[in-house]
């Protein structure tokens, strides 16, 4: 039988802590690190944060749009960072929020989730707005496969509150009823839980597991991580930093060292319970 990927999380959060490095090769980040504006530059931008990132992150966090944005020559060099941090041991979390009817949802799975794609991805990050029972092919190829998913639940950005608090006829909002659909199947999906400064917690369940983005943007500090998740351990929970790890670089070991101190500081605050 696979090993299902909330078990691998468990192992891997144990061992190395919660820091999942996000990799967003923006214009403005490959400028700042004296790259061009390319697939090649893109490419060469991801591998150098693996390299820095292996040992000191659980996880990285390639982002799909950054690669696409340059064609086929993009989506090759997403491959090979794929291939570099399985090959050193990092656990890959595909940020591509993919989410359609169920026919399209049944390719895009193949795709990112199927073990024989060169896209494969240990947990895919995916959109449930046109409709939660349609994303079930991703969950069967995601089980089938030892992968998984996260769920876009609530997102660190602002905008999206007026969509995830929508409520329905019984007063329940739509982020409370997208956790049912996540607390279905624990061991296959997880959920985007977003950080956000002033935002009240939302009620989780202990044997799922989560990505939360937002940390040092939209204002969400250390106090607002422990607030959601202080004392959930041990759930395994993916915390995500992209540009507060990568305006430390292009220096190698300034990149290692920025990383060194946010897992420090990130793991310090998931032990402790809520204040």
């Amino acid at each position: 039988m696979v090993e299902s990927v909330r078990s691998r999380l468990l192992a891997a959060t144990k061992a190395n802590g919660s820091l999942c490095a996000g990799i967003d090769p923006s214009a403005s980040m490959l400028e700042r690190w004296g790259l061009p504006d390319t697939a090649s530059g893109a490419t060469e931008f991801s591998i150098r944060c693996v390299e820095a990132f292996a040992g000191h992150a659980v996880a990285v966090k390639p982002n799909a749009a950054f690669f696409e944005q340059y064609g086929s020559a993009g989506m090759a060099g997403l491959e090979s960072v794929l291939a570099a941090a399985t090959e050193l041991g990092l656990l890959t979390v595909g940020d591509a929020k993919r989410g359609d009817i169920p026919s399209t949802n049944a390719a895009y799975a193949r795709a990112w989730l199927d073990s024989a794609s060169t896209f494969a991805v240990d947990v895919l990050t995916i959109s449930p707005y046109l409709g939660a029972r349609a994303l079930t092919p991703f969950f069967d190829v995601a089980e089938e496969h030892g992968r998984g998913v996260f769920v876009v639940v609530r997102s660190s950005n602002p905008e999206g509150r007026a969509v995830q608090l929508t409520r329905a006829d019984d007063g329940r909002t739509l982020e409370e009823e997208l956790m049912d659909e996540v607390s279905a199947r624990p061991e296959v999906v997880g959920a985007v839980i977003g950080l956000m400064a002033g935002v009240a917690p939302l009620a989780l369940e202990k044997d799922s597991f989560y990505l939360a983005p937002g940390l040092w943007t939209q204002d969400a500090s250390l106090d607002d991580l422990s607030a959601q998740f202080g004392g959930m351990a041990p759930t395994p929970v993916l915390v995500n930093l992209s540009r507060a790890l990568a305006v430390a670089g292009p220096d190698p070991d300034a990149l290692r060292d920025a990383a060194i101190r946010a897992r420090m500081e990130i793991d310090a605050r998931l032990c402790a319970a809520p204040g």
